[in-house]
C-alpha cells in the first residue's frame, strides 16, 4: 500500500510518517501544499492520500476538488485542526471520504484509514 501523507508541516508529515509505517505501511509519499499533493497523486498513484485542510499555494479542500475533478477516485481522508461541523460537511461535499481531527490518537488515525479503505472497496 502507498499512502500520501499532504502536510505544510514538516513534524506533522514526519509524525504521520512514523505512525504509518509502525503500521505496516509500505510505501509513504509526501507532499508539503495543495499543490504538490494534486501532482503527487497524479504521479504516484498512491491507495489512499491523508490531506490537511489549511497549506499554502493551494488548500486540501481545494486539492481535494482538483483531484476529483480530474475524475481519480483515490480515498481522501481530511486530517485538521478544523473540526467544525460545516467544514466536515464541506470536505465530504468536495470529495473526502473521511475526516479526522488533529490532534489524534495513532490508533485514530489507522482506524480512520482501515474504516475508508472498507467503504470503498465495498
Amino acid at each position: 500500500m502507498k499512502i500520501l501523507v499532504a502536510d505544510d508541516s514538516a513534524l506533522m508529515r514526519h509524525v504521520l510518517v512514523k505512525i504509518l509505517t509502525e503500521a505496516g505501511v509500505e510505501s509513504v509519499v509526501q507532499a508539503w501544499d495543495g499543490q504538490a499533493a494534486v501532482q503527487k497523486v497524479a504521479e504516484e498513484a498512491p491507495d489512499l492520500v491523508l490531506m490537511d485542510w489549511v497549506m499554502p499555494k493551494m488548500t486540501g479542500i481545494d486539492a481535494v476538488k482538483k483531484i476529483r475533478a480530474s475524475g481519480n477516485k483515490v480515498p481522501i481522508i481530511m486530517c485538521t485542526t478544523e473540526g467544525e461541523q460545516n467544514r466536515i460537511v464541506d470536505a465530504i461535499k468536495a470529495g473526502a471520504n473521511n475526516f479526522v481531527v488533529k490532534p489524534f490518537d495513532p490508533k485514530i488515525i489507522i482506524t480512520k484509514i482501515k474504516e475508508t479503505l472498507a467503504k470503498v472497496s465495498s
